[in-house]
């Protein structure tokens, strides 16, 4: 059994489909940080454990989906339609296997999924993560897959939109064979908090920009 992480903020409309295409071996676990339109119940009624956890930011909700987790392998992806879980597999399959420690899934885009103003603030992003670390990779993609034991470990610190970077910075330090996979990455379902806007793509740039630092 993989433990799925699924952070949730007001992602009611997407969240039965996304539950509805989880393949089988892979146990859900919803964070519901701070909902308002009952994402938390409508994920306990197709089936997925719900973890509360009220302090806002997207590494508060992994960390807290993190902790509640059992699996040996568990694995992270936006709730909001735009990744297939039919794909997990593709991507937990070489941790799994022990042949990588952390694997990312790089998106290829689908026509209206990804903002201009946020593609290129990724690229930017990756840039740098390239030069500072020397990670070669394409993308911060949000669906991925690593040993819980280990990560727990790994001592990350960010609890807002850092998470993702500081994932990777940290076990690049640490010498983990760090992956990427392609995967499909489709239109939202609903209005993006984050990368839909050009605000919310700031204040990532930020909370990235200080974890680079």
């Amino acid at each position: 059994m993989i433990d799925l992480i699924l952070p949730a903020l007001d992602e009611a409309k997407a969240i039965p489909a996304v539950l509805a295409a989880v393949p089988a071996g892979y146990r859900p676990i919803v964070v519901d940080n701070g909902s308002v339109d009952g994402s938390g119940a409508v994920a306990a009624a197709h089936g997925a454990t719900v973890v509360d956890e009220p302090r806002r930011g997207f590494g508060a909700a992994c960390w807290a989906g993190l902790c509640a987790a059992e699996a040996e392998v568990v694995c992270f992806m936006d709730c909001d339609g735009s990744l297939d879980p039919a794909e997990l597999p593709r991507v937990a399959g070489p941790v799994a296997r022990g042949a990588a420690d952390l694997v990312l899934g790089d998106r290829a885009p689908q026509p209206g999924s990804w903002p201009l103003h946020a593609r290129l603030a990724n690229r930017a992003i990756v840039l740098a993560l390239r030069r500072r670390a020397g990670v070669r990779v394409r993308d911060l993609g949000p669906m991925r897959a690593v040993r819980r034991p280990a990560l727990l470990e790994l001592g990350i610190r960010d609890r807002r939109f850092g998470w993702p970077l500081e994932m990777v910075v940290l076990a690049a330090r640490a010498g983990w064979r760090i992956g990427e996979v392609e995967v499909t990455y489709a239109p939202r379902v609903g209005r993006s908090k984050v990368t839909g806007t050009a605000r919310g793509t700031a204040l990532a740039i930020g909370d990235m920009a200080r974890t680079l630092r």
